[in-house]
């Protein structure tokens, strides 16, 4: 006997309110009462919930529920949704079966579960409590992005997924044609989805792309696309290289527990043996530290050229970390050490390559006022020797020569910058600290005039010094929308220098040597604005004067920190232009500029300056050359400097210009220019960078030099493209790097091949070929394969 209980939501209801299917049947319990019926059947409620979590909750809605009593079935039609702890089902029809405590549902059903995974086909059978389950022509997408299509599927245990005939892919969008098969697919007899050791094993499967098969796996295992750690084999990538031979690196990857893994890499090389690479990583609740080795003993050593790449034991070690010791304040270090010069140059698929030439030790901790840094830095360099006798010193180690030797060991660098909250005068008030020593084996000299007299990068010995400047300002502006802004500095500096060539270096020869520096200035600006119809425009003339002593002990003291003099109009309203505490800018100088900024309601947007520095009394820091002399052709050493101008353009729609110059202050010839456009017009998207430097005698450098470096990329397709790039030595007329390649790109897969090459290297090879192919399959991981066979 059939009693059918139409449930509408409007009636009901509150639209949208769903049910409880045990009070669904409740009511229909009701609605029955007084029919005769079997005894079974009396109470439709009284094993509903069967095997179901008293705790989850239950939740049916439906446009008509009918119960029937004589087959013991519960019928739910149009729009059925049923919820259960976290899954949904969504079907046009239910059935719930209470002997065999199983749904049937049919007709566009959608089953989605608690992780959200989709299930999708048109007739599927489901425990009552979703745990086991069977489906025919279905397919599987995750929420990864990954896809199951299946003839049929079975779920048994809540746990154990077995489709059969399945195919495993990534999806992206729909394809055009529809039928047109995916880019690449994973097809297998049998596909076995284990959710608890989320693990994916594939048996009798074949790899196939564009739908045809290119390689045959009688048996493949991967992670679950959800896991992110798993221990097993890593995609392997392959090595072809003249010195090295043919190569294939297998990586191997160790999830040891949820905080700490290892990954170990060997390399087969058919020139040089086996090659190790090994990197430990630990998490800990307070930070992270990594232990990485690499290294072989080379089999044919006589195929390197270079300093010490020719012996048998050839290796490195890096060490990383990052702690939070405690509120405000890290501990870390990238620590690297290698057996010789070229060893990440030679083995450059090294997993840890990228760390090879400076190695830190540091403390940091930071406020919204203060900050305080302590390093300690070592330099292990790249470069070899060379023999350059043009440039060499008389009474000092040839230039090119005992180059690591000439490296300082900074041990350590402090640096300190506090803000004071309350204002001071009405002013900020700010302070600056820095403590610096270091040492170094062999000083570092070049001549330019024969070898009679000296120049110095770095003297040998151990040199310290501690710098403390405290900086005060405070800005008005009047009525009419002037500005200014008077401020006040006082420096100081101590200085211990312990150096054996101090005789011959002209540095001082005591031991301790002391330095002041106070300063008063003015810096005024006064901003005219224009509005008009399509935007607005800011013309600004900006002075600034700072008058203070001479500086003292010029030539008399080391010069680490300060050996790099950039004027352009990023520096042109600092205080003290030198880069570093090692110089100290004095005498009255005037720096005046003329600021100019355009913005559109079109969104173009121009900004530019202007200026120019004038040495008004005392000694100009810059005209006096100190143990190095790079100031004298930095454009400030005359009373009237070059002048420096720069321009921005910003089109809103993808192009952007920049450009710094410093052109002569007698004939406006361009002494330096960086310049640098980036555009996106349509398929295209390009950059191109100018650089050209005046010739500067004083260090030796006596001819200009000129570059341009271009690179493009055009899409040719939804998903190809091309790309390439290239820097070029103007002066020489030469290219010194260049590179070709075309790459396929998708949300599933990726492919690039890259043909490049490079004569910037002192290698002994005139030009290093490299071809590059890459391959990524999403979810699989990605190989690649590198050959340097080309030179």
């Amino acid at each position: 006997m059939t009693f059918p209980v139409f449930l509408r939501t409007e009636t009901w209801a509150k639209k949208g309110r769903l049910l409880a299917a045990a009070s669904v049947c409740a009511i229909a319990a009701t609605l029955c009462h007084g029919y005769s019926t079997p005894a079974a059947a009396q109470d439709p409620t009284s094993n509903l919930a069967g095997n179901l979590d008293p705790d989850a909750e239950l939740l049916l809605e439906s446009s008509e529920i009918t119960y029937d009593f004589d087959r013991d079935l519960i019928v739910a039609n149009g729009d059925v949704q049923v919820y259960y702890d976290g899954s949904t089902v969504q079907a046009q029809q239910i059935v719930f079966d209470r002997k065999s405590q199983q749904l049937k549902a049919s007709g566009n059903v959608i089953f989605i579960e608690a992780d959200g995974n989709v299930l999708r086909t048109e007739e599927m059978v489901l425990s009552e409590d979703f745990s086991e389950g069977f489906a025919r022509a279905l397919q599987i997408d995750t929420t990864r992005r990954t896809r199951f299509l299946a003839e049929q599927a079975r779920r048994e245990g809540n746990n154990i997924t077995t489709i059969e005939n399945g195919v495993y892919t990534v999806y992206t969008k729909p394809t055009n044609p529809p039928d047109k098969p995916p880019l690449w697919r994973v097809r297998a007899e049998k596909i076995i989805h284990n959710q608890q050791e989320k693990i994916i094993r594939f048996e009798n499967a074949a790899f196939e792309v564009y739908g045809k098969p290119i390689a045959y796996l009688p048996f493949l295992s991967m992670p679950d696309p959800s896991v992110t750690r798993k221990s097993g084999f890593l995609m392997p990538s392959g090595i072809i290289s003249d010195k090295l031979g043919y190569g294939v690196s297998v990586p191997y990857y160790w999830a040891l527990s949820p905080y700490y893994d290892v990954t170990t890499i060997l390399t087969p090389l058919t020139k040089q043996g086996l090659f190790g690479d090994v990197e430990y990583r630990h998490r800990f609740a307070a930070g992270e530290v990594s232990v990485s080795a690499a290294g072989l003993y080379q089999a044919q050593p006589d195929l390197f050229t270079t300093d010490r790449a020719d012996d048998r034991w050839r290796g490195a070690v890096n060490s990383t970390a990052s702690f939070s010791i405690a509120r405000d304040w890290t501990l870390g270090w990238n620590l690297t050490y290698k057996s010789d010069r070229q060893f990440f140059e030679d083995y450059s698929f090294t997993s840890f390559g990228g760390n090879g030439d400076t190695s830190t030790v540091y403390l940091e901790g930071r406020t919204n006022r203060n900050a305080l840094s302590a390093k300690a830095i070592a330099y292990q360099i790249s470069q070899e020797d060379y023999t350059d006798s043009q440039f060499n010193a008389n009474g000092f180690s040839p230039v090119g020569s005992s180059l690591q030797d000439k490296q300082p060991l900074v041990l350590p660098v402090v640096d300190y910058d506090y803000v004071f909250a309350d204002p001071i005068l009405a002013g900020e008030l700010s302070l600056t600290a820095n403590f610096t020593s270091l040492t170094r084996d062999e000083t570092d000299a070049f001549s330019i005039d024969g070898g009679s007299t000296a120049k110095f990068r770095g003297v040998d010995g151990t040199f310290s010094r501690v710098s403390l400047k405290g900086n005060w300002r405070r800005t008005f502006i009047d009525p009419l929308g002037q500005s200014f802004t008077p401020f006040a500095y006082m420096r100081g500096d101590l200085f211990f220098l312990a150096s054996p060539d101090s005789d011959v270096t002209a540095l001082s020869g005591e031991s301790f040597v002391g330095r002041a520096m106070p300063a008063i200035g003015l810096e005024y600006r006064y901003p005219f604005i224009a509005t008009f119809d399509g935007g607005n425009q800011i013309l600004e003339p900006v002075a600034q004067i700072v008058a203070r002593p001479n500086e003292q002990r010029i030539g008399e003291l080391p010069n680490d920190d300060a050996q790099s003099i950039v004027f352009d109009t990023t520096t042109l309203f600092d205080y003290d232009k030198f880069s570093g505490f090692d110089r100290a800018e004095g005498g009255t100088r005037l720096n005046v500029g003329l600021n100019y900024k355009l913005q559109l309601d079109s969104g173009y947007y121009v900004s530019g300056l202007f200026g120019r520095s004038y040495q008004l009394a005392g000694d100009n820091s810059y005209a006096i050359p100190d143990i190095l002399g790079a100031t004298e052709d930095s454009g400030l050493e005359t009373t009237l400097s070059d002048y420096v101008g720069s321009l921005y353009l910003d089109t809103q729609y993808g192009i952007k210009v920049g450009a710094q110059a410093r052109l002569d202050k007698e004939d406006f010839s361009v002494n330096r220019l960086q310049a640098q456009a980036s555009g996106i017009y349509g398929p295209v998207v390009s950059s191109l960078a100018y650089a050209f430097l005046n010739a500067q005698p004083d260090v030796g450098i006596d001819d200009p030099r000129e570059e341009l470096l271009g690179s493009a990329s055009l899409r040719l397709e939804e998903n190809w493209r091309i790309f390439g790039s290239m820097r070029y030595d103007l002066q020489n007329s030469n290219i010194v790097q260049d590179g070709l390649g075309v790459g396929y790109d998708d949300e599933g897969f990726s492919l690039s091949v890259t043909y490049a090459e490079d004569r910037s290297r002192n290698d002994g090879d005139e030009v290093n070929r490299t071809l590059y192919f890459r391959i990524g399959l999403r979810t699989i991981g990605t190989t690649q394969v590198s050959s340097g066979a080309l030179n």
